[in-house]
């Protein structure tokens, strides 16, 4: 584990801000049969994706309110850092407040037998991809970030790297936000529910090295707190992890810069396998 007190971001570290955007930004209509429905997805290959034979792919989720295009929208250098680094990013509509779960109460809320098995299914069908966990990592803010770690850590077979910015890694402060009790129902009358779905008490399922990890939040978001519960019980299990802390608060002035250190660890992962 290193654990990082970052200042700003320089970016003569990380220059794929001041790259030419050559990259190609596409909207696509995916179906999940599990919800019977279309689901869009935003999906950027890099320059030269037409001449390549497969590149890695980082699914990037949105948080709680937001769509498929908000990563694109607030950040549009991440369709740069598909150049520089080659990878294909796909960000997919998580539904506004889904939490990228299988809700145990609403059956048409089954986001991630969506996200982790036919979105990946149907990239891997009609894209140029590493079809390997080797090939796959994804992360994601907020909600997103919460949805990344919690889908990751399920389901290890499918991704090789994860990470978190500003994540909602612990839902149980929280029983009255973000409608998540629409999803598990309420804390009062499922704790069970509330319990086996918050990403901290799924740090059992991984073993030293299973995952390439990477967590990363403000000192001065409301997510602080159990982002650092998050990493100590991380350290008491001796699971290696990159663990961030800046200053900053849960907005887009702190996931802009959050990101950039997040792709490069994506790609030193995909280059290290």
């Amino acid at each position: 584990m290193k654990q990082k007190f970052l200042p700003t971001l320089l970016l003569f570290l990380f220059p794929f801000s001041l790259t030419l955007k050559a990259a190609h930004v596409d909207t696509v209509n995916t179906f999940s049969a599990v919800m019977n429905k279309n689901i869009k997805a935003v999906v950027i290959t890099p320059d030269g994706y037409a001449a390549g034979k497969a590149f890695p792919v980082v699914y990037l989720l949105h948080g709680a309110g937001d769509h498929q295009d908000k990563w694109i929208k607030e950040v549009p250098d991440i369709a740069a850092a598909s150049d520089q680094y080659r990878q294909i990013i796909v960000c997919p509509d998580g539904n506004v407040t889904s939490w990228y779960f299988d809700s145990p109460v609403d059956p048409a809320w089954r986001y991630e037998t969506y996200v982790s098995k036919e979105l990946v299914s149907f990239i891997d069908a009609k894209y140029k991809t590493i079809k390997d966990r080797k090939g796959r990592a994804i992360t994601g803010l907020s909600m997103g970030g919460h949805g990344a770690l919690y889908l990751a850590f399920k389901h290890q077979d499918v991704y090789g790297a994860a990470g978190s910015m500003s994540g909602g890694v612990d839902i149980r402060p929280f029983p009255k936000s973000w409608k998540i009790e629409e999803k598990l129902g309420s804390y009062a009358e499922h704790p069970e529910n509330w319990e086996k779905n918050a990403v901290i008490n799924m740090v059992y399922l991984l073993t030293p090295n299973s995952l390439a990890l990477i967590i990363d939040c403000g000192a001065d978001d409301f997510f602080f707190k159990v982002n650092t519960n998050l990493h100590e019980k991380l350290l008491e299990r001796n699971i290696a992890h990159d663990f961030i802390i800046r200053p900053g608060r849960h907005e887009w002035k702190y996931w802009a810069n959050a990101v950039k250190y997040q792709m490069l660890f994506m790609n030193q992962y995909f280059i290290s396998n």
